[in-house]
């Protein structure tokens, strides 16, 4: 296999935009955020309480503020407090345009 060095250039750009967004790509790797953001997606004007998500999810609280968590540090998730409950929503935006920019990045390593 050739070492990362001796790759073209447009290929090593590939990898490095591969590191670069490697939190992104982990948490979108796992199952149950898949689930929390198909169901988010679902809901996109109101959102959803953690407690209605663990309901549908049939996880613990615990586990789904988990897996929230990471979906908002990846910025795929935004929170708004009403009254003692925080309502989740999707804001997939960002992470989108990062997926994006990846794709084109490795369409333009091979051409």
């Amino acid at each position: 296999m050739q070492q990362v060095a001796e790759l073209p250039k447009r290929q090593r750009q590939a990898l490095d935009e591969f590191v670069a967004n490697l939190d992104l790509l982990n948490t979108l790797a796992d199952t149950n955020r898949q689930r929390l953001i198909i169901l988010l997606g679902a809901h996109l004007v109101d959102g959803l309480t953690v407690s209605e998500l663990t309901r549908q999810m049939q996880l613990s609280q615990p586990a789904v503020s988990h897996h929230l968590k990471l979906l908002r540090d990846a910025g795929l998730v935004a929170t708004t407090t009403e009254g003692l409950h925080h309502r989740y929503r999707l804001t997939v935006d960002a992470a989108l345009n990062q997926v994006e920019h990846l794709l084109t990045t490795i369409r333009h390593s091979y051409h």
